[in-house]
């Protein structure tokens, strides 16, 4: 009996412990830099969404690391609400591994985008800054390359192809650069906005890639808005909507995601 009673009494000893521990490692989930492993999921315009991201160690103490994967737009038939043409397959899939320095506040990420619906892709590699806060707000500038791929564009080597043609032909179109910037304001405890203003331009690659890789043009500028409520320590809701110059902010793309950190 005593040694039952000690044995609960240093497990429960080791799970006080441990929850302190890791309520001690919570991550701040409104600040574009932090790591940490999370779940999410989004209810869409264009169907649901899911995410999960998981931390991994850098070998440098100084240093976090995290992988994010996300899959987006399925069962859009059955649950997306625009107008816009929907199917119940997966619309997109997105990979970011994500890195910061804390000893600077400087991130680098590196984005890989896959559209199943237009079989059109990108990758890219940028630089990201926290600079000082300045009262209610959080400035975050970043800086890239990437690449755009995907199937044979009509008009570029090989002339104007017809559908099969199309889907049996891919090709790397060219690079462009992006600069932009992560913005935050912390309206309450709980509350927060983001906005995040992306300017993207082509560098190099085929002529019908420079002249209209970007939304019919050579360079594009997006807009994506963010509005955040924190549950818990550990859970938020977000609701994010995405346009660009092209496009109006109703016609852009919005959802509402919940996530959890791990």
């Amino acid at each position: 009996m005593f040694l039952r009673r000690s044995t609960l009494f240093v497990t429960t000893i080791l799970f006080a412990t441990s929850s302190i521990a890791q309520e001690a490692e919570v991550q701040d989930m409104s600040d574009p830099l932090a790591v940490y492993t999370q779940a999410g999921f989004g209810y869409t315009d264009k169907g649901l969404n899911l995410k999960f991201g998981q931390t991994y160690d850098t070998g440098i103490d100084t240093t976090m690391g995290m992988n994010v994967i996300e899959v987006k737009g399925f069962a859009g038939d059955l649950f997306g609400w625009s107008n816009r043409n929907s199917d119940d397959s997966i619309d997109s899939f997105r990979f970011r591994n994500f890195g910061v320095d804390l000893t600077n506040g400087r991130g680098s990420q590196v984005d890989v985008n896959w559209n199943f619906d237009s079989n059109q892709g990108s990758a890219s590699y940028s630089f990201i800054q926290a600079l000082p806060k300045m009262g209610k707000f959080n400035l975050y500038p970043l800086v890239g390359l990437g690449m755009a791929a995907g199937e044979q564009l009509p008009g570029t080597s090989g002339g104007n192809l017809d559908a099969d043609q199309l889907r049996d032909r891919y090709n790397m179109h060219g690079t462009f650069y992006v600069i932009g910037m992560y913005g935050k304001v912390q309206v309450t405890d709980k509350i927060w906005l983001n906005y995040n203003p992306m300017y993207m331009g082509t560098i190099s690659g085929s002529s019908i890639y420079k002249e209209f890789g970007l939304e019919g043009d050579e360079s594009v500028m997006s807009h994506e808005f963010s509005m955040g409520y924190q549950v818990t320590p550990r859970a938020n809701v977000r609701y994010y909507s995405n346009w660009t110059e092209n496009t109006q902010y109703a016609d852009g793309d919005h959802r509402i995601e919940f996530n959890y950190q791990l």
